[in-house]
């Protein structure tokens, strides 16, 4: 069996994966699917006849203050949470495991300033680091993707730094600079692979924080601006405006779509876990 068949093998037999992936399968269909049932533009389409009805089969869940299908804008709304979430890490992981194979490998003062820069990101909270990004270049959504994506960098450069310490001194690493090849070449080619499982089970479980991170920026007014679409900012629209309890569908539907992104995405992690550390599969 190959290693990736095998991978997949390992992936399909943890049930948090199975669970994982049917949610995020499910939430990815409801995105795609709905706006072609629904021709509807969620930012501009207002229908002050209809405002504040509760779900019902013409408006599945309901509408919100100016009579907007509060079902689509939740829709649009989780396409830009999920696209927060991804790039966010994905700007994370490149960066991160950049800074971190570079100070594991070389060290010496670039390990030191790497491991400074890196702690003193991580002496902020993230939510609060986050805020003070975007405050300083502006709310919106590219601006917010990028702060919630620079927050994620420490994580993944003290992770690839601590898995790098354990494999430059590794017999393959010895042996392929014993044999002439470049840093450049044993860093990226022979280091790197061996570094990615972990790697890879970080990235999956941080989409759904970044998820929520971003919708943690919608909520204070530093992500997407209104009238766009977006989770966060669907919830804070209903509390600024009054109607969390007269009419809670505003906000309970929006809020239901980031629980169930950041729950699939965790279960999807745990999959990867349990698929790349063959020792877990001995405790079953």
């Amino acid at each position: 069996m190959s290693p990736r068949r095998l991978l997949v093998t390992r992936f399909l037999l943890s049930v948090s994966a199975k669970v994982g992936v049917a949610l995020a399968g499910l939430v990815l269909g409801v995105a795609l699917v709905t706006p072609l049932l629904w021709h509807y533009n969620p930012s501009t389409d207002v229908h002050f006849a209809v405002r504040l009805l509760p779900p019902a089969p013409a408006h599945p869940f309901g509408t919100d203050s100016l009579g907007r299908d509060v079902l689509v804008r939740a829709v649009y709304g989780l396409r830009a949470s999920l696209a927060m979430g991804v790039v966010a890490v994905a700007i994370g992981l490149t960066l991160g495991t950049l800074l971190g194979l570079l100070a594991g490998f070389f060290r010496g003062r670039l390990e030191i300033g790497i491991g400074w820069l890196s702690d003193t990101l991580l002496s902020f909270p993230t939510i609060l680091l986050a805020i003070v990004i975007v405050s300083i270049a502006g709310p919106g959504l590219v601006h917010a993707m990028i702060a919630v994506g620079i927050v994620q960098i420490p994580i993944y450069t003290r992770l690839a730094r601590s898995t790098v310490l354990g494999l430059r001194e590794r017999e393959f690493v010895l042996a392929a600079r014993s044999l002439g090849a470049s840093s450049g070449r044993v860093l990226f080619r022979d280091i790197l692979p061996s570094s990615l499982p972990p790697l890879i089970i970080q990235s999956t479980l941080s989409v759904g924080i970044a998820t929520l991170e971003a919708a943690g920026l919608g909520f204070l007014g530093l992500g997407a601006q209104p009238p766009a679409p977006e989770l966060g900012s669907m919830i804070s629209s209903a509390f600024k405006e009054g109607y969390a309890l007269t009419s809670p569908w505003t906000m309970i539907f929006p809020g239901a779509f980031i629980v169930v992104i950041v729950f699939a995405f965790n279960l999807i992690g745990d999959g990867f876990r349990d698929a790349l550390d063959p020792r877990s599969l001995l405790t079953r």
